[in-house]
């Protein structure tokens, strides 16, 4: 995968197929072997090149019945859907089509700190000081199957794959988990601090 898949409306066709036999009526359609025109030249003639890891378009996002992310490559559906690390291959593509010279940099993603559910079910990030680095290990363990340990299990993925590429790493993940308090929405008066929509790539004041 290369840049952003084209995506568009899926509709069940009369003559049945794949998906439909499996329930589907309608959902969006991701191709993932044709890329946005745009971003797949990008890597030709920007001297700096930064792709974020974020959770955009993961199959989550979706209504699982109305509006389902499917997955398509070489016009036929992809059953089951591609997972996220799949992705990762773009960084061949880049590497080939970047010019002589320039910086790239993939930059990891700032973690959640929702406690006593997820963002949609009652989760809050309501602390007032930093965490401290046992309360980190705690959230976001890997080895201990932290509540919120996402975002590190993704950076693992990204290092496996960068290994041996010219691409540096700018991670913010780490620096970010111990702040649960530093979120930009209590600046703006909002009462819900949603730590998945931050305006930065990061805390605040790093």
């Amino acid at each position: 995968m290369t840049g952003t898949p084209v995506q568009s409306r899926w509709l069940a066709n009369a003559n049945g197929g794949e998906l439909e036999a499996l329930g589907y009526k309608e959902g969006y359609r991701v191709d993932v072997d044709v890329p946005d025109s745009t971003r797949a030249k990008a890597a030709s003639y920007c001297l700096h090149f930064q792709i974020p890891i974020d959770w955009w378009w993961a199959p989550a996002k979706f209504d699982p019945v109305k509006s389902p992310m499917l997955f398509f490559e070489k016009d036929k559906p992809v059953i089951p859907p591609v997972q996220p690390n799949v992705g990762l291959d773009m960084i061949q593509y880049v590497e080939k089509t970047a010019r002589p010279g320039s910086i790239k940099l993939f930059r990891t993603q700032s973690p959640r700190h929702f406690e006593g559910g997820d963002w949609d079910q009652g989760g809050s990030c309501q602390r007032l000081q930093p965490l401290l680095p046992e309360q980190v290990e705690e959230l976001f363990s890997v080895q201990n199957n932290g509540t919120n340990v996402e975002a590190r299990l993704v950076n693992q993925h990204l290092y496996k794959a960068l290994k041996g590429s010219d691409f540096q790493i700018l991670d913010i993940t780490h620096m970010s988990e111990f702040r649960a308090d530093a979120h930009p929405s209590t600046a703006g008066g909002k009462k819900h601090n949603d730590c998945m929509h931050w305006c930065l790539p990061g805390i605040t004041d790093t």
